[in-house]
């Protein structure tokens, strides 16, 4: 459907989070996996957390322990992750991503973007300008959420 075709009454923050959704959406469809979705998806949890326990990333993923621990042996097997030690509690272990598993993510991450810079090349030159301009106000957006104290 053609968006500009209805104006919608949504607020501005239910429409932004809409068009995100939809376009990851998108993108996930077309995007050519070289792992399962559910790996790719602890993979960059990782990344953003740079080292992170179990818990940590079932709590982030919304799943339980025992499918994070699952999930985490596939990614271990495959050599994407290790685990150490965690320094503040000596029964736990923090996993983070080896550089093979930096690899595959970065690998995943570029195939995504092409598929998003294959729309972005579809639109005119103003088109274009007013994604830049709208860009530079989503980063400023989350630049401020990510400055913001946790539970708020």
């Amino acid at each position: 459907t053609d968006m500009q075709e209805h104006p919608s009454t949504a607020s501005p923050g239910a429409e932004l989070l809409d068009r995100i959704v939809r376009l990851n959406r998108w993108v996930t469809r077309h995007t050519a996996w070289t792992l399962p979705l559910a790996q790719a998806r602890v993979l960059s949890l990782i990344d953003e957390l740079e080292t992170a326990r179990i818990g940590d990333l079932a709590r982030a993923e919304r799943c339980t322990q025992p499918t994070m621990t699952t999930q985490v042996h596939r990614l271990e097997a495959h050599g994407l992750v290790s685990r150490a030690p965690d320094p503040d509690d000596a029964r736990a272990t923090r996993i983070s991503l080896t550089a093979r598993g930096r690899h595959a993510l970065a690998e995943i991450r570029q195939a995504r973007a092409g598929i998003v810079e294959s729309l972005v090349d579809r639109l005119d030159a103003a088109d274009r300008a007013r994604l830049r301009d709208a860009l530079r106000a989503l980063s400023a957006l989350l630049d401020a959420a990510y400055r913001q104290a946790p539970g708020r």
